[in-house]
């Protein structure tokens, strides 16, 4: 976790929601042989980050269900691009889906998250198809 400030860190739009000072967590999930599936990035209150991760090795859903917080998921947008970037981190070929949304908590934006899924998922889901009319 890295703490952020006030700055909009290259986020969503949607940041100006969480109040600041924020700090930023980033972390890739993987699979028991540390091929990588996906890439998050969550922002959050600096005051009462630990108060919801209280256990900052956990995924944030794991802590979330924990504490039996009830949340409200936001979708603010979705994404389907390519990325050398990406390819490079997941070592798989695009295109790469991604999304960003807020987790609302008692009425208030809890966290901005921002999610980038490996194509290699394609292996426990099934194939991806496209269809472009």
């Amino acid at each position: 976790m890295s703490l952020v400030g006030a700055d909009a860190d290259g986020a969503p739009q949607q940041i100006v929601a969480v109040p600041g000072p924020r700090l930023r967590r980033q972390v890739w999930l993987r699979t028991a042989s540390e091929q990588r599936l996906a890439y998050a990035t969550s922002w959050w209150e600096a005051s009462h980050v630990d108060e919801y991760l209280q256990n900052k090795s956990l995924p944030i859903w794991a802590s979330l269900a924990r504490l039996r917080t009830e949340l409200y998921r936001d979708v603010q947008g979705i994404y389907l691009g390519n990325s050398a970037a990406l390819e490079s981190a997941f070592e798989q070929s695009g295109p790469f889906w991604g999304r960003h949304y807020l987790f609302w908590h008692r009425g208030k934006p809890l966290t901005l998250i921002y999610e980038v899924f490996s194509p290699y998922l394609t292996k426990y889901l099934g194939p991806m198809q496209l269809d472009v009319d």
